[in-house]
């Protein structure tokens, strides 16, 4: 038998997603995310695939038995109580019979599912079990620009640093300058207690995290109201790219289907998206830009948020141009993609997502990049990936200077990602290896 150059990633890979499982949902890792997260869920489905595909479509479907009523997906569910995570059920008191967040993530369900039925290997269950998440995923892309775009402009704001999935990024800093600390409940972090605080958010952050929570519990999680009560309401590439992509993805997934109601519709929502996230666009910084909505300009801060709409449909000349700057932040670093450009003073390598790599983000934007037609820059980030967890194991996320390890450790989502990574048929070092295929046991 030929040996599979990264046969013991594999290996270890899987036993972290085993590790985590809680039997109908995964935890992010053991301690510091002790609960469900929407977007992680999504995400680690894509590697379930590769063990168990039945599994890989119960992460999902567990996490939309938690949607509320209006269609919105919550960013963390509560099955089980714990006390190792800050804030948790008593301080959002959101009233859900099972206990959950009052916010949303970057809506990567659509995607998920559309791949996930691509690479079936038993195509009838995956049919059924497709045609069930449909109308609950569209409810929640119709949710998003009945509550998020309350002006029709064709893209959505978050209202939380926590809904972008990137919550330290660089580009909400003069945003969330306008959310108050005062008269914040004392509280007390677990965050710091399982990762170094030097990697973590800093704690003015966390009182502004805290106060948008209960500022939007006041007004009883109305989604109705909370878009214009907030003092913070960015509108993120990142996030609006990853909502296109879904909503693409869907569409064609419920054509297969026989469903064209909800096709026509997530197309009529894809197109007025992509009319206006052009706006978004930035020359001289040769990516896409976050836009304030409170003062209606964009955020001049260079980040892997303003590089992700290569996932969506974006013209192949912006994506050229994303790619060529990819390449030169990747100038002084051993590993790819900075999560802030290098070059700007307040990159911090090792602080959350103020530099940092993390898995997720290279597997959408080598996802893009191959669709695009870039395969020379994507192949180069899969297989600098699968080197970087060669050296430095499965942790949250990674120093791009020099690969430490930093976060939480036995992370799930990256786990995954290494296993969409070793499936990768471009990645030169892979190429002639074969990982077990989709839906096969793995022991």
């Amino acid at each position: 038998m030929t040996f599979h150059p990264f046969a013991e990633l594999h290996d270890r890979a899987v036993d972290i997603l085993r590790e985590n499982d809680r039997g109908d949902y995964t935890v992010p890792t053991k301690g510091l995310y002790p609960f469900q997260w929407n977007w992680d869920s999504c995400l680690t489905a894509l590697g379930q695939r590769h063990v168990d595909e039945a599994r890989a479509w119960t992460e999902i479907e567990t996490l939309f038995a938690h949607q509320w009523p209006d269609g919105m997906v919550p960013h963390i569910v509560f099955h089980t109580m714990s006390d190792g995570y800050f804030p948790g059920p008593d301080v959002w008191r959101t009233g859900r019979p099972t206990p959950t967040s009052g916010i949303t993530q970057p809506p990567v369900a659509g995607f998920a599912i559309r791949r996930l039925y691509d690479q079936a290997v038993d195509k009838e269950m995956a049919r059924e079990r497709a045609l069930r998440l449909l109308p609950k995923i569209d409810a929640w892309h119709r949710w998003f620009y009945q509550m998020r775009d309350p002006h029709h402009e064709g893209l959505v704001a978050i209202l939380h640093p926590w809904e972008s999935g990137r919550d330290n990024s660089v580009d909400w800093d003069a945003s969330f300058e306008r959310v108050p600390t005062a008269g914040v409940t004392p509280y007390m972090r677990r965050d710091t207690a399982h990762a170094d605080p030097a990697h973590r958010p800093t704690q003015a952050q966390y009182d502004r995290y805290i106060w948008l929570v209960e500022h939007f519990r006041g007004l009883g999680w109305d989604n109705a109201k909370l878009h214009d009560a907030s003092p913070f309401r960015v509108v993120d590439p990142g996030f609006n790219a990853i909502l296109i992509r879904s909503m693409s993805d869907l569409a064609d997934l419920a054509v297969m289907l026989g469903e064209q109601s909800i096709a026509v519709d997530n197309r009529a929502r894809v197109a007025v998206a992509l009319a206006a996230f052009d706006r978004l666009w930035s020359e001289p910084h040769g990516q896409y830009l976050c836009l304030d909505r409170t003062t209606n300009f964009l955020i001049a801060s260079a980040s892997i948020g303003g590089l992700l709409p290569v996932f969506a449909a974006v013209p192949k000349a912006r994506a050229a141009q994303v790619a060529r700057t990819i390449e030169s932040w990747s100038n002084g670093m051993r590993f790819m993609v900075a999560s802030h450009a290098p070059s700007d003073p307040r990159f911090e390598s090792k602080r959350y997502w103020r530099g940092p790599v993390w898995l997720v983000t290279n597997y959408m934007i080598v996802d893009g990049l191959a669709a695009a037609g870039e395969n020379a820059v994507a192949d180069r980030i899969a297989a600098n990936a699968l080197e970087l967890i060669r050296q430095s194991g499965f942790a949250e996320y990674y120093d791009p200077l020099t690969g430490e390890a930093c976060g939480g450790g036995s992370f799930t989502w990256t786990a995954a990602m290494v296993l969409e990574f070793l499936a990768y048929s471009a990645v030169p070092s892979v190429r002639s290896a074969s990982p077990p295929k989709s839906g096969g046991s793995v022991s």
